[in-house]
């Protein structure tokens, strides 16, 4: 088993416990649909992030000829599953969730949600650096730069209207970038 294989053991099984939030999300809906509201913001960045995690999964795979790891370089490529992880569990209710309603769990957790993109986009870029020695390709760093400078909005607002259209922008800017990039 090479450095790799045994680091990517950690960033699967993180990535892993955030699919399997994001689908016992999408189960919850399904399975009490007739008493779960829909939201569509909530619902649109949930199947976000499961396009995130699973893309996240993908791009790890690049780093598989790799051989000389850090503790830094390591720890920034675990914060990235780590940061989505947190955003699966706050996107949907669940069951231990202080608002069972969507949009209003939403709400309550918005900020949270949005600062973890932030975050994420931020780590997405550091990890780049400290693992190249350089920033990512203009065209990665641009979805980056735009996807961070839409998120104040979505953290600021509790406007509906706002938050639809940043969660299907989002829902829509991620098969792109991967489309481009991947």
């Amino acid at each position: 088993m090479d450095a790799f294989d045994h680091l990517s053991v950690l960033v699967s099984i993180i990535l892993g416990l955030g699919i399997t939030q994001l689908l016992s999300g999408f189960g919850t809906w399904l399975e009490q649909r007739g008493s779960f509201r829909a939201y569509a913001p909530a619902i649109a960045w949930a199947a976000f992030l499961l396009l995130l995690h699973v893309q996240t999964w993908w791009s790890m795979y690049g780093m598989r000829d790799d051989e000389r790891w850090n503790f830094l370089q390591f720890t920034l490529v675990l914060l990235q599953p780590i940061l989505l992880y947190l955003a699966a569990v706050i996107v949907l209710p669940g069951p231990n969730a202080p608002q069972n309603d969507p949009r209003a769990n939403f709400h309550l957790q918005r900020r949270w949600f949005f600062g973890l993109l932030m975050a994420l986009l931020v780590v997405s870029v550091m990890k780049d650096l400290v693992l190249s020695g350089q920033l990512p390709e203009p065209l990665n760093l641009a979805f980056h730069a735009i996807l961070f400078a839409i998120s104040p909005a979505g953290y600021l607002t509790e406007r509906d209207a706002l938050q639809r259209a940043l969660a299907y922008a989002g829902l829509v800017f991620v098969p792109a970038y991967i489309g481009l990039l991947f």
